[in-house]
């Protein structure tokens, strides 16, 4: 099933139980403006009420080239405020929602597209892509959540370093810099997304939820209050009737051992 939202900033396909969603700006590069955000917004409820996990992707040549700029020089400071306050909203909604979000990169992933990227679970880029944080050429600071998000992947040195002297990284640095999990031939992120939000598709729904909503919590605590937290998460999890099945299967023997890569 696949249609379009009314402003067509964003496609919307379900493939079975995963929602694959497309920017949908290609002669802009996928730059996000305030109508963008709200359409992502849209197609981020849709994909909770009707999906298992979200392939998001960009149409066109890019991933998504950042903040359209011409929108945001006309803005006054408030406006300003709210308006990166309104992406922090949205892109929480995919950080802390309740289905794995997988995303494809390819091309630019600059700006704004690195922020709306951090804040998928998992990102998956080919060869052709490449990374930025123009902001400081621009005269202007992060604003969807770059400071916290991508500074946690990459760390304050290297999100310093992009952002001070203008840095381009590639596909294969950003692997080396936790910024993306898998780097992949040109042509091939969808298709590996796809793979991957369907084996998390087929984890335990109250599992997934823990793993994208209590681990980044987990890591803002101090060891002993993480710990602490981690016993509940554990036993909550365990003491579900999902969790009671799925372990009587791999005691019976009716579920896959974990094996070594390349083994059959």
């Amino acid at each position: 099933m696949a249609d379009a939202t009314a402003s067509n900033f964003v496609t919307y396909e379900l493939r079975d139980e995963i929602a694959h969603i497309g920017l949908n700006r290609p002669e802009k590069r996928n730059a996000i403006s305030d109508r963008f955000v709200e359409t992502i917004a849209e197609t981020v409820a849709r994909a909770e009420d009707e999906a298992k996990a979200v392939v998001l992707y960009g149409h066109g040549d890019h991933f998504c080239a950042g903040l359209d700029l011409a929108e945001h020089i006309k803005k006054t400071p408030m406006e300003g405020v709210r308006g990166s306050r309104r992406w922090h909203a949205v892109f929480a909604g995919i950080e802390h929602g309740t289905i794995p979000w997988i995303s494809a990169l390819h091309g630019a992933v600059v700006g704004g597209g690195l922020e709306l990227a951090a804040s998928t679970h998992i990102r998956v880029a080919d060869r052709s892509a490449f990374f930025a944080l123009p902001e400081g050429q621009r005269g202007i600071f992060v604003g969807g959540g770059g400071s916290v998000r991508v500074a946690r992947l990459a760390g304050v040195a290297r999100m310093t370093d992009m952002m001070l002297t203008g840095r381009v990284a590639t596909a294969e640095e950003a692997e080396r810099w936790n910024i993306v999990q898998y780097v992949v031939d040109k042509g091939e992120a969808r298709r590996k997304a796809h793979e991957l939000a369907c084996a998390a598709a087929s984890n335990a729904e109250i599992s997934n939820y823990a793993v994208i909503n209590a681990l980044p919590r987990i890591q803002d605590m101090a060891k002993e209050d993480g710990l602490f937290v981690e016993s509940f998460i554990a036993s909550f999890t365990a003491t579900t009737p999902e969790a009671e099945e799925r372990l009587r299967a791999f005691l019976d023997k009716r579920a896959a051992r974990v094996k070594a890569p390349g083994t059959s």
